[in-house]
This record gives structure tokens, sequence and C-alpha cells, in this order.
């Protein structure tokens, strides 16, 4: 397939410069468009211009009035939460069927983990991409869940602190409660719950999750065995994606069930899973695997999503 679709991107901070270089350098059936911003110094805005690429700092306003965006079919929104409901109902008056790619917490469109559930949404024309911790994390709860019900999923996502920019400092009650309910509508589990640490330790950490799952009493290798498909199934498109160490059992008897706060107690069988992030480094430092595995899965989305318009 030779033909491309046209990509603008609205935020051109860290996590959308990171996407810029993704765009250009690796995607097969997507090309930059416009890079969108509100800071007309910023990096972001002077890289994409060296690199030709059509910008504006006047946000989606500005957008609507370059001549590319007659041509754009896809606009990644990699701004705030709040900003993104104001891009969405914008761009929406201009042109209502447009395809937005949310990597904020807003969470308007469905979520959308691409190993888990992109093809169940590949004719939106909003999805949300969840957070972080929720792209790293929210594999593995789900391959728990297809072996077994899982009753209690709790995820604790430990990134450098200085991979952690403004937009994500201003999102993280939005981080914890999209990441939480995302645990439940994708992974499948009962409840859910996120916890997001900032590590300020130097030189920066990689970005590191712990999965704890609680299910119903279930074979220890099949579930070993799904952890592991659906961990090579994430690093098909995040090559830093790994499992830790090997995956952990505890057998919860019935008589002695686990207390969780707010939540019951369980018996059954207890998964736990570490996992390390390591970014391509293509505009951030490999430390920031937490930003890497968003565009990555954005991308990812895109690219499949462009595949299905291009074939019909």
């Amino acid at each position: 397939m030779s033909r491309k679709l046209k990509v603008a991107i609205v935020g051109s901070g860290n996590i959308g410069s990171d996407l810029m270089i993704k765009v250009m350098r690796n995607a097969r059936h997507l090309e930059m468009g416009a890079m969108v911003g509100i800071d007309a110094a910023s990096d972001g805005l002077a890289r994409a211009a060296r690199l030709g690429v059509a910008v504006t700092h006047e946000g989606v306003e500005g957008l609507v009035r370059l001549p590319v965006f007659q041509d754009i079919d896809f606009v990644f929104d990699a701004t705030s939460a709040g900003a993104h409901v104001h891009n969405d109902a914008f761009l929406r008056q201009v042109r209502p069927g447009i395809r937005l790619i949310d990597l904020t917490p807003a969470a308007i469109g469905p979520y959308c983990v691409p190993v888990v559930n992109l093809e169940e949404h590949l004719g939106k024309t909003n999805v949300n991409m969840v957070t972080c911790g929720g792209q790293a994390t929210i594999p593995m709860v789900a391959a728990v869940s297809r072996v077994a019900p899982v009753h209690y999923a709790e995820i604790v996502a430990s990134i450098a602190s200085k991979s952690a920019g403004p937009g994500t400092r201003a999102n993280i009650d939005e981080f914890t409660e999209t990441t939480s309910k995302a645990i439940e509508v994708i992974g499948g589990a009962a409840k859910g719950k996120a916890i997001i640490v900032m590590n300020p330790a130097e030189p920066p950490l990689m970005m590191r999750d712990t999965v704890f799952v609680l299910s119903a009493p279930a074979d220890q290798e099949r579930v070993r065995a799904s952890i592991e498909e659906m961990a090579a199934a994430v690093q098909s498109y995040v090559p830093g994606y790994r499992l830790k160490q090997q995956v952990q059992f505890e057998e919860i008897p019935a008589s002695a069930p686990l207390s969780i706060p707010g939540h019951g107690r369980f018996s059954g069988l207890k998964t736990s899973v570490f996992l390390e992030v390591e970014g391509a480094a293509h505009y951030l430092p490999a430390y920031a695997g937490n930003l890497d595995i968003m565009t990555s899965a954005a991308l990812a989305t895109a690219e499949r999503m462009a595949v299905s318009m291009i074939n019909g």
C-alpha cells in the first residue's frame, strides 16, 4: 500500500515531539501533516518547522486555518484532559468525522489498548489511549482474565520524576481514575485500582510497573503462558517492554482470604507481574518508557485504523 494518511499532532511538548519522530521514522501508512502548539517558542514547533512540517502556535483554532488541514485524517491530542475536551468539541464543529487519538486521560471516546481491544474500535472517531500505566499493565490483567475471572487487580506505575512533565503532573487524579476504570472495562477485573509513583532518584530510573491480580483458582501454567504471550504482543510495537522477572503465584485459601480495604475479601489465585518499560530514545531519554509506551500505542492504533480506512 503506497497511500499514506496525513496526521496532525496537537501538543508540541515531549510526548507530541516524540510521536512526530515516530511517525516520520516508523509509520508505514501515516505521514506528518501539521504540528500544533500554543507556545511559539517551543522546541517541538521549532523542530517540526526544521523538518518541513506545517506548524501553528495558535492551537486547534490555528490548525483549521492551515491549508493542510483539509487533508488531515487523524489528530493526535497530546495536551491535557481539559484541553482535549475543548479540542474535540471544536474540531467536531469543523470536521465531524475527523478521527482523534486521545493521549490524555479525558476519555471522551472508548478506552483503547491495542493488543486487547483495538479491533472493536476501528471505526470510532475518538479513542482514548488510557494512560502510560494503563498501556503497560492492562494487557497483563487481560491476560489473566482470559484464563480465569478476575475479582480484583491493582497496579503500581513507578516513573522517573524527570519524565513527568506539566501535563502528567496536572492530571494525577485523572490518571488514577482513568486507569482504575480501564482496568475493569478493558482488563476484565471486577474491581481495579491504580497508583502512580514519581521517583526522584538520580540517575533517573526506567519505568517499572507492578501488577497484582486476584482471580478465581486457575492453572498457573496457563496463566503464565497467557501473560508471556501478551507481553510478546505488546513488544511488537513497544520493543522496550519486558517482564522483569518470573511471574509469581500464591494460592489464597477460602479459610484465610485476603482482605483489600474498600474492596472486600478474596480467595483464589494471586498473580504478581513485574514489568519494565525502556524507551526507544527517539526524542526522549531511554528512561522515559512511560512516555514512549503512550506514543508507541497511539501510533500502533492509528496505523491499524489507517489500514482499515485504506482497504475500505
